[in-house]
């Protein structure tokens, strides 16, 4: 338990040299920007490398997969006919609604907490893969589908996919990890170097993203969707994965993990998708900021009553 809550002491004093970092302004107006762009088209994918080129792939995938996606399916189908049927909202707003009380922020928090709370950064790796290959490029279609602009192609989102560098990262230490192959300590060297800047600059970037939060301010009718989405998130999600890793016999760090991991905060990119489709932002961005800022202290909870 000590070492649960040390590695939570270090994520969250990051994330306050961060907070000071950006209030002072001490790196600059475009410092936030350009931290989030080193970790998600470098350092991320350099790191997702390293770990994944040395998992046994049997840990990464089978029931932690399972876990990971049906935890956040269900709690998408539920939240999704709650805020329709109940709350009436259009379809179109409650997917988007749906998106923010199920899409965890499995980047620029679940690495870090990956790392240093539960031990290794591919216990992310599940989560991450599943929502960047097949659970956001299903809301996207789904959005698509049922709004009249930004119509994309079944091509264009394969490309999406396909050009995402923590994808590509991924996949890639997936495929040294499948054949056994031995990267030459000379290429692993600037690999790992690179990806040692990854959790630093996310949970700089993270900290900096916190500076003059304040959510429900303009709720415009909808605080009732937004607290519902947070709760969801945070609660009924890592409750959802428990139930159905216990189901399939999961226990110790292996539940742990995606238990953890369920409890993350909402995805910032659930505040560009929104903008893009122009349907939801309110509820997509007031979820961000409140599921973002509760999210260490759930998690804790949830280390607390499982360890």
């Amino acid at each position: 338990m000590l070492g649960v809550l040390a590695g939570f002491f270090v994520v969250w004093s990051i994330i306050l040299v961060g907070m000071f970092v950006g209030r002072r302004k001490v790196l600059g107006e475009n410092a936030r920007s350009v931290l989030s762009a080193l970790t998600f088209f470098v350092a991320s994918p350099a790191l997702l490398f390293e770990t994944l080129s040395k998992a046994k792939l049997h840990d990464v995938f089978a029931a932690p997969l399972l876990v990971t996606a049906v935890g956040a399916m269900v709690t998408a189908a539920i939240f999704f006919v709650i805020v329709r049927f109940l709350l009436k909202r259009t379809v179109p707003e409650s997917l988007m609604s749906s998106m923010s009380a199920s899409l965890a922020n499995s980047a620029n928090l679940g690495i870090p907490i990956a790392v240093y709370v539960l031990g290794d950064a591919s216990y992310v790796a599940p989560l991450l893969i599943f929502q960047l290959a097949f659970f956001t490029p299903l809301f996207l279609m789904a959005l698509d589908a049922t709004t009249s602009s930004h119509r994309t192609t079944p091509a264009g989102f394969a490309l999406m996919i396909l050009k995402n560098p923590m994808i590509v990262g991924s996949a890639l230490g997936l495929v040294v990890a499948g054949t056994g192959w031995q990267v030459p300590e000379l290429v692993m060297q600037p690999v790992h170097l690179i990806g040692g800047a990854a959790i630093p600059a996310m949970l700089i970037a993270f900290g900096m993203s916190l500076n003059g939060s304040r959510p429900l301010q303009a709720a415009a009718g909808r605080r009732a969707d937004t607290l519902l989405a947070s709760a969801f998130k945070l609660v009924v999600h890592p409750a959802i994965a428990y139930a159905f890793a216990r189901m399939l016999g999961m226990e110790g760090q292996a539940l742990f993990a995606v238990v953890v991991t369920s409890a993350l905060p909402t995805a910032q990119n659930v505040f560009v998708a929104a903008s893009r489709y122009r349907t939801g932002i309110t509820v997509a961005k007031d979820t961000v900021l409140i599921t973002t800022v509760v999210a260490v202290p759930a998690m804790i909870g949830v280390a607390l009553l499982l360890t």
